[in-house]
Parts: structure tokens; C-alpha cells; sequence
């Protein structure tokens, strides 16, 4: 059974969102604080986490950054904070996917369903693929440098950047790289592929302003350079 942590300082939206989790099958742990959220990843290590941004005691970006320390596990913001530069913070801290209040509740059960679905999509096997310094295993997901050390990334990081290798030296379009990742409601996302890119271009090509690997073909989508 998935294990979801939903943190939210409002009670009425922690109660309806575990009775709907619940209804659905869900594993269900809530949290009212940052400090709480944190305690209880880590003793109850979750599937997921929907985390609001506004907490009472710590930023919500700061307790992504936080999970991000020792966890790729899929992280969806649930936050009133409609600015896009809340947005970008928040996805530039590791978070995967974003709900603005006020929501519906098919609208994020759509998004739990998508982000576990990537989680959990089978890899075809593929020859180990460089980019850089580094070695990338699909089938093993895992990155490599070359000193050894291994780099993390999040399941939508990893998604976008499977979806890129799986077609060497090929434009893979916006609108197919956001359908296939996140959905077809989400082909007008743009910000979406910009901010993924940024996060992979920094974690994996040796001069992210010049990147050699992971190309821009500007206004029609983007490319993967062996």
C-alpha cells in the first residue's frame, strides 16, 4: 500500500484529504508543522509527500530542501502561494509537481496517480549513456561521476531525462515530453520543462550555461547529444 505524508497547517484539509486518501487505498500520515513533517518522513519514511508551503514553523521550501538531504521520494506542493516565483522555488528545491489552493480533490488525486505512475514505469534495457562526467544506468537508475560518487535525482527529474536519452540526437517536442510526463492538461506548461531542464543541465553537464548534452531547440522542445 502507498504511503502518502500530507502536511498542512489547516486542519479541515489534513481530515478531508485523509478520509479521501483513505477512501482510495491510500497509507495515510499527516503532519501540522515542518518540524513534524521532517520527524515523521524519517521515522515513517513516506511513498510521497503533499506539503503546503505556508507552515507555522519552518518554510516549506526549506523542509523540501530538507528531504531532499536524504530522499528523492515524490514531493507535490499544495500551497495558497499562486506567485510563480513560489513556483520555481519550490521546483528548484526538488519538489515534482504543483497544486495551487484552492484545488479540487480529483485534481490531486489525478496528480498523486500520475507521479506514482511515473515511480513505477517499467525501463527497457538500454546501454549504459554519458553526459559529461557522468554515466547514466536507466535501467538501474542510477547516475554515476567519475570519481564514484553517485547523483540524485527525482522521479520527474528522472522522467524527463529518460524521455530525452530514449531518443539520442532526436527533438523530442514540449508537447510530448509534458504529455508524457505529467499529462495531457499539462501541454501549455512550459515553465515546467524549463526549470526540470535547469535542475538536470546543473546536476549533470559540466558548464550548465553551455550545456553540451541536454540541447534547447528553441520554441520547439529539446534534444539529448551523445
Amino acid at each position: 500500500m502507498t504511503r502518502i505524508l500530507v502536511v498542512d497547517d489547516e486542519p479541515q484539509i489534513l481530515r478531508a484529504l485523509r478520509i479521501n486518501l483513505r477512501a482510495r487505498r491510500y497509507d495515510v500520515d499527516v503532519a501540522g508543522t515542518g518540524a513534524a513533517a521532517l520527524k515523521a518522513a524519517a521515522s515513517h519514511p513516506p511513498d510521497l509527500v503533499v506539503l503546503d508551503l505556508g507552515l507555522p514553523d519552518i518554510d516549506g521550501v526549506e523542509v523540501i530542501r530538507g528531504l531532499r538531504g536524504w530522499t528523492t521520494v515524490p514531493i507535490i506542493v499544495l500551497s495558497g502561494r499562486a506567485g510563480s516565483e513560489d513556483k520555481v522555488a519550490a521546483l528548484d528545491a526538488g519538489a515534482d509537481d504543483y497544486v495551487t489552493k484552492p484545488f479540487g480533490v480529483e485534481e490531486l488525486l489525478a496528480r498523486i496517480r500520475a507521479v506514482t505512475r511515473r515511480l513505477g514505469a517499467p525501463s527497457e534495457a538500454v546501454p549504459a549513456l554519458r553526459i559529461g562526467q557522468h554515466t547514466v544506468d536507466l535501467a538501474d537508475h542510477s547516475v554515476l561521476r567519475d570519481d564514484g560518487t553517485e547523483v540524485k535525482l527525482t522521479p520527474t527529474q528522472w522522467s524527463v531525462l529518460e524521455k530525452l536519452l530514449r531518443h539520442p540526437g532526436k527533438l523530442v517536442s514540449q508537447r510530448q515530453l509534458l504529455q508524457d510526463v505529467w499529462g495531457p492538461e499539462y501541454q501549455n506548461e512550459t515553465n515546467y520543462l524549463r526549470q526540470y531542464l535547469a535542475q538536470l543541465r546543473r546536476k549533470l553537464e559540466d558548464d550548465p550555461a553551455r550545456p553540451r548534452h541536454l540541447i534547447t531547440e528553441p520554441g520547439m522542445g529539446y534534444r539529448y547529444r551523445p
